[in-house]
């Protein structure tokens, strides 16, 4: 587990805020195929949700593992109230975005506004990101605005969102290998620590706990050089923009995340992650 963490913020309780993917990291056989997807009637009680993404840990992590995340953990409980199981899978995120807007599954976790401003978000966000950019140890760049990056490669993954200012910067060149290399795949991160570390790139936009939690569970890799932190946002489950129970889903989440709050419970889950709100 990695060093204790201290996040100095607000558990935030009401809303605030073209390569080809690779299968996923767990066979999509775990979530919903075709031919069961449909539309949930009022009358027929929910009995479980189908939650989706790559792994981003500690917000979520590997599937199945024992530390599957604090934003899982804190979803499981919160939907264990209201007696609804949670199916926890990973794949692609760009792949998880599109199977929750076919209906395949439920939701993405992990999820920022800006990532999928179409889905049904609930008030309660059960997580905090601090979007940082980094780069090789020697590099001595630091983040001066969008125009500071003109003579460097930025690397992004493939349907991540960042901040408003650099989401439409990648928009805008993710086309020109020389300004931006989107990767894919269901280890991106791995990927882009080794280029910065080859000096194949020059520039990458992280979550600081994601990389701090990276970094300090690989004993052997490097560490990076933080450049500046560009973007902080309240973290979500996002559910299906095509779910006839979206709306009803994300309010159980939300009522279910504030007793969790309210019992100390939450403070529980994230001790776990060696991170801890405060107010």
């Amino acid at each position: 587990m990695a060093k204790t963490l201290v996040v100095s913020i607000v558990f935030f309780l009401v809303a605030c805020s073209e390569p080809e993917d690779p299968l996923p990291l767990v066979s999509e056989t775990s979530a919903k195929t075709e031919q069961t997807v449909r539309a949930v009637p009022a009358a027929d009680p929910r009995r479980s949700v189908v939650i989706a993404a790559d792994p981003w840990c500690p917000h979520n992590c590997e599937a199945g593992s024992d530390h599957e995340g604090y934003m899982i953990d804190i979803a499981r409980e919160a939907f264990g109230l209201a007696g609804i199981d949670v199916e926890y899978v990973n794949m692609s995120w760009a792949r998880a975005l599109q199977q929750a807007r076919d209906g395949y599954v439920d939701a993405v976790v992990g999820a920022l506004p800006g990532d999928a401003p179409d889905f049904v978000f609930p008030d309660a966000a059960i997580g905090y990101s601090r979007i940082a950019l980094y780069t090789h140890p020697d590099n001595t760049w630091q983040y001066g605005g969008i125009e500071s990056l003109k003579d460097f490669t930025l690397l992004a993954i493939n349907g991540y969102a960042y901040s408003p200012e650099l989401d439409d910067y990648i928009a805008s060149y993710q086309d020109n290998p020389e300004r931006v290399w989107v990767l894919s795949g269901p280890a991106p991160l791995g990927r882009a620590i080794e280029l910065l570390h080859q000096r194949r790139s020059d520039v990458f936009p992280e979550d600081r706990y994601v990389m701090q939690w990276q970094l300090e569970q690989d004993d052997s890799t490097e560490s990076l050089r933080m450049a500046g932190v560009i973007h902080e946002s309240p973290l979500y489950v996002a559910f299906s923009p095509v779910g006839s129970d979206s709306p009803e889903l994300a309010g159980v989440l939300s009522e279910g995340a504030k007793t969790l709050q309210s019992t100390g419970r939450v403070a529980e889950i994230l001790a776990r992650y060696g991170l801890s709100w405060s107010d």
